[in-house]
């Protein structure tokens, strides 16, 4: 089974491919989409694609998150990053959201968005639930490497092109304690407003303390057990509501890959450079 984190391996491949363009050309967006899943499912295909378990499952973000609604402050910025930046992002995530209702109407994958999850917690999800061994997660978010818990559980960053690997227990762990300043998630000595608070800083934590807090906690405060609950409920995949667990597998038993459908989509798109290589995408 080959897990892609949708939005985050396509978002990369557009801003690699084109820095300074700041139009969104849907026929090149396309074909950048095409060609990548198409790389992933050759290069990886013998391994972890190989008719065994579901295949290629693509893996996407809802436009509203759970996450966020525990705390506000979670990937907070990333808004007016956005709006500060010269790039057309409203145009490229419409076009991500036609690429996925397109993926579901012509393509032999399993499509899973689910209401208010993330790619993460559908990932997290169906590598529990399916369990199918061996299991490749594409993304380069390090977030995955907790899940490597799991036999046969490998990742492929599409950033580094290269394996990412780490120990998952201490992984997790230090984002227990440091949080994921990318995400905007404190460490637990830090409050909640720490990454959007002008002028404030995170309080430090050394490599010491993280190893001693490992086996006591005696001298915690309060607050900082509340902090470790709060970076618990962010970073930690085993965290996802139940309810969005069952909508995940649920959605992910009843949607029925498209066979025979490339072709049309194909000649309706006018792909003539990938015609080629149709036989590749089943």
């Amino acid at each position: 089974m080959i897990l892609l984190d949708f939005s985050q391996t396509m978002i990369g491949s557009f801003m690699a491919m084109g820095k300074g363009n700041v139009v969104v050309d849907e026929d090149l967006l396309r074909h950048t989409v095409l060609n990548t899943i198409l790389q992933y499912k050759k290069v990886h295909r013998e391994i972890y694609d190989c008719g065994a378990g579901p295949g290629l499952v693509i893996c996407c973000d809802s436009h509203k998150n759970w996450r966020k609604d525990s705390f506000p402050e979670y990937k907070a910025n990333r808004k007016t990053k956005r709006a500060n930046d010269t790039t057309d992002w409203k145009s490229l995530f419409e076009f991500l959201h036609e690429m996925i209702e397109d993926f579901r109407n012509y393509f032999p994958y399993k499509v899973v968005k689910v209401e208010r999850a993330e790619a993460d917690d559908i990932i997290a999800v169906l590598n529990e639930y399916v369990a199918t061994n061996p299991t490749l997660i594409i993304s380069s978010d390090k977030d995955f490497i907790q899940l490597q818990k799991y036999e046969g559980v490998s990742q492929w960053s599409p950033l580094t092109k290269d394996f990412v690997k780490g120990n998952p227990e201490a992984s997790l762990w230090e984002k227990l304690i440091k949080g994921d300043a990318g995400d905007r998630v404190p460490n637990i000595l830090s409050s909640d407003d720490t990454f959007i608070t002008e002028g404030k800083r995170q309080r430090p934590i050394s490599m010491k303390k993280l190893e001693l807090w490992k086996t006591d906690k005696n001298n915690w405060t309060q607050e900082m057990h509340r902090n470790f609950q709060r970076n618990k409920t962010m970073v930690d995949l085993g965290e996802t509501p139940e309810s969005i667990r069952i909508n995940i597998i649920n959605q992910f038993k009843e949607h029925t890959p498209q066979h025979g459908r490339l072709m049309d989509y194909f000649i309706e798109k006018r792909l003539k450079n990938l015609m080629e290589h149709i036989g590749d995408f089943e």
